[in-house]
């Protein structure tokens, strides 16, 4: 493995996966509804990368959700421990979600922006330091 190279994976161990950390176009943390009842928590911090650049080993139960722009979302999860590890908007599969808490090494991930911070939490605030936006960007 190279410096470049970041794997990650599920709590047990069952799936994994490996990308290139150049290959990351941005890093985010959504405060929506469905990423907040999606992964028990705040928010999401999703990091965007390019599907041909995502390699996975193992299988992924895929559930798939109107979401809050009315786009159809596919979250990936183990299908052993249910770890969220993957998803994607059905409208762009070219591009992929990687949860960031299932990096091995997280440690160089730094957040470009908040999506859906008029729906943050007051227990887990849109990080004022960063760019954000109300609403899905134009760009998702």
């Amino acid at each position: 493995m190279t410096r470049q190279e970041q794997t990650g994976g599920c709590l047990c161990g069952k799936v994994s996966y490996l990308f290139n950390k150049d290959e990351v176009i941005s890093a985010h943390h959504c405060h929506c509804v469905d990423c907040k009842k999606s992964t028990g928590s705040g928010k999401a911090t999703i990091l965007l990368i390019p599907n041909n650049s995502l390699k996975v080993k193992g299988s992924l139960k895929f559930f798939t959700v109107t979401g809050s722009a009315g786009s159809n979302v596919s979250r990936g999860f183990c299908e052993e421990c249910g770890s969220p590890l993957i998803s994607f908007v059905e409208e762009n599969p070219d591009i992929k979600f990687i949860k960031a808490g299932s990096i091995d090494d997280s440690s160089w991930v730094t957040a470009n922006s908040n999506f859906w911070s008029s729906t943050a939490s007051p227990w887990s605030p849109a990080d004022e330091k960063i760019n954000n936006f109300t609403h899905n960007p134009d760009f998702v």
